[in-house]
Parts: C-alpha cells; sequence; structure tokens
C-alpha cells in the first residue's frame, strides 16, 4: 500500500500562522503611512505639555539686626498665604535657617510671620515650621516660605540637534518647532488642572429657568430680543 505524505492538521494550521505572521511583519517595515508621518512630527506629541506639582517659594531675606517685621515685607507674605489657597490646599511651610549669623533675629521675626499668614487666611494648622542648616556661620540666611501646587510646562526650548536646512523634500518639521507655542500655552493657563479635566458645570440660574418655563407654557417666545446696532444697514449699490 502505498501511503501519502500528509500534515496534520495542527501542524499545517501552526505552518500558516507562521506564515501570515511573517507576511504582517514584512508589511510593517514598508514605508509610514502619511497618517503616521505626521503623527511623529506632531509637535504636541514632541514637546508635550506636562503637569507636575512643584513648590512654590518666598525668600525672606533677614537682617541680623531685624527684631520685627514690618508693612511691606508683612504684605507680601499675607498675598502669599492668599495664594496658596488659591493655587494650593492651603498649607503653607517656613523654612528657618540654623547656624548662620542671624539666627536670633529669624527666631524673633518667624512669630510675625505666622500671624502675617494667618491674617493671608491661613488656619494655624496649615502653618508648619522645620529648619535647614547653613553652611557658613558668618552669612544671613534668608526664611523661605514654600507651599506645593501644579505647574503645567513643556520642557526646555532651543534643541537644534541637525541643520534644519538639511531637510529639504522630506516635508517634516524641525526639532525645535512649537516648543515656544506650547511653553507660552503652559505659562498662560491660570489651573494647570484644567488641562487634565474640564471644571465642573456652575449651578443653572433658577429665576431664568423659571422665566423661560412660563414662557413656554404662555406659548411665548422664550429668548431674548435682539436690536442691531447703530449703523448695521446693507449698503446698496
Amino acid at each position: 500500500m502505498n501511503r501519502k505524505n500528509t500534515i496534520p492538521v495542527s501542524a499545517a494550521s501552526k505552518f500558516a500562522l507562521v506564515v501570515l505572521a511573517g507576511m504582517a511583519a514584512a508589511g510593517c517595515q514598508g514605508p509610514q503611512s502619511q497618517s503616521q508621518a505626521l503623527a511623529s512630527n506632531d509637535y504636541r506629541l514632541r514637546h508635550p505639555i506636562v503637569i507636575t506639582e512643584q513648590p512654590e517659594t518666598l525668600d525672606l531675606p533677614i537682617g541680623r539686626g531685624t527684631r520685627r517685621l514690618y508693612g511691606p515685607i508683612e504684605d507680601t507674605i499675607t498675598a502669599f498665604a492668599a495664594e496658596s489657597r488659591q493655587q494650593g490646599d492651603g498649607s503653607v511651610e517656613i523654612l528657618v535657617p540654623s547656624g548662620g549669623a542671624n539666627e536670633s533675629a529669624v527666631h524673633a521675626v518667624t512669630p510675625d510671620i505666622r500671624r502675617a499668614l494667618q491674617r493671608g487666611g491661613l488656619n494655624r494648622s496649615r502653618i508648619s515650621t522645620r529648619t535647614y542648616a547653613v553652611q557658613d556661620p558668618n552669612a544671613d540666611a534668608p526664611i523661605r516660605l514654600s507651599y506645593a501646587r501644579l505647574k503645567a510646562t513643556a520642557g526646555e526650548c532651543g534643541n537644534w540637534p541637525k541643520n534644519i536646512g538639511g531637510g529639504i523634500g522630506e516635508n517634516t518639521d524641525y526639532e525645535n518647532f512649537g516648543c515656544a507655542t506650547q511653553s507660552n500655552l503652559a505659562a498662560m493657563v491660570a489651573n494647570p488642572s484644567d488641562l487634565l479635566v474640564p471644571r465642573a458645570s456652575t449651578p443653572a440660574d433658577q429665576g431664568r429657568r423659571a422665566v423661560v418655563i412660563e414662557k413656554y407654557r404662555k406659548g411665548e417666545v422664550t429668548s431674548g430680543n435682539y436690536t442691531e446696532g447703530v449703523g448695521a444697514e446693507v449698503a446698496e449699490e
């Protein structure tokens, strides 16, 4: 009896899968499509805006002869406290230098700083104090106020890895393209969290809604009256 050489079904299936996978890999090695090329040169992907939590600081120079704070500097501290409530979580840390020539003055004005922060709307429990070491004992080290806030950044600009004239005919953007636009947008956003999620809708105007519903029931026009401004006329030739 003659036997025909046959391939088992399971083995044939595996062979077909290997062939298809090889064809797919060969197709991936081909030239990029237009959409892929555009995506790889998108300035928003090359210079993304990143939202991070960074400290916002205020350095207060304290002379060794200072024993209390006065008007302008107290106003600055009060404004800093208000900003911590608007842009942070309403907590401020006082970093007090230790080992400097002005250490006595620093300890004398620290209670004034705490009172100025409270006038800015901070609760006493939201104000903390810790020390940092001063390397030079003859230096008048500053007191630093700090709170954490969200910041939007797009990284540093000015990256020129190759000559921008060398890509003629490639129809691609140079490396630094769009970096300044992204950096300016990140700097202009008042609330960086708006780039992550939209803000919640404000409550509806109850009075206006009642007026519109009443007009709707009466069959009246619910929209407001619109009148053209002075001079809004079509010229006749």
